[in-house]
């Protein structure tokens, strides 16, 4: 049987596909990158969503201005701390792990208060966290 050498240059380009994947269940909502779950893209309390509600991670998307979108690093920014306002408001701590650029976030309303607690509690339990905090800044 005779071998094919242009096999190559009679290919024919991929058909455009009409499955979604799943990706218009919540349109302008997010897939967490710590724990994989669909984050819906309105969030009480907060005109932009930046974090996931179950597990507080992040993404590195924005860059000076909330909700801009501007950052090219798009790096996972697990939670490390929390902060309080002085008029009461809670904001999660948040580190790159990719170029280690610190941001400041606000809560949302449908946070995951336990998460919250835990993450507000963790300096208590373990004082090399704070020490590395003030190392950082």
């Amino acid at each position: 049987m005779p071998r094919r050498n242009n096999h190559r240059d009679r290919r024919r380009g991929q058909r455009h596909k009409d499955v979604g994947h799943g990706h218009d269940r919540h349109p302008g909502g997010f897939r967490c990158a710590g724990c994989r779950l669909d984050v819906p893209a309105t969030a009480p309390g907060t005109a932009h969503r930046n974090h996931c509600p179950h597990c507080l991670a992040s993404l590195h998307v924005d860059r000076r201005v909330p909700g801009d979108r501007a950052a090219s690093c798009r790096g996972r920014m697990p939670p490390l701390s929390t902060s309080v306002r002085p008029d009461g408001e809670w904001l999660l701590i948040h580190q790159c792990v990719a170029c280690g650029e610190l941001s400041a976030n606000r809560i949302a309303g449908d946070d995951n208060a336990l998460a919250l607690l835990r993450l507000a509690l963790k300096p208590l339990c373990d004082t090399g966290v704070a020490t590395r905090m003030v190392l950082t800044l």
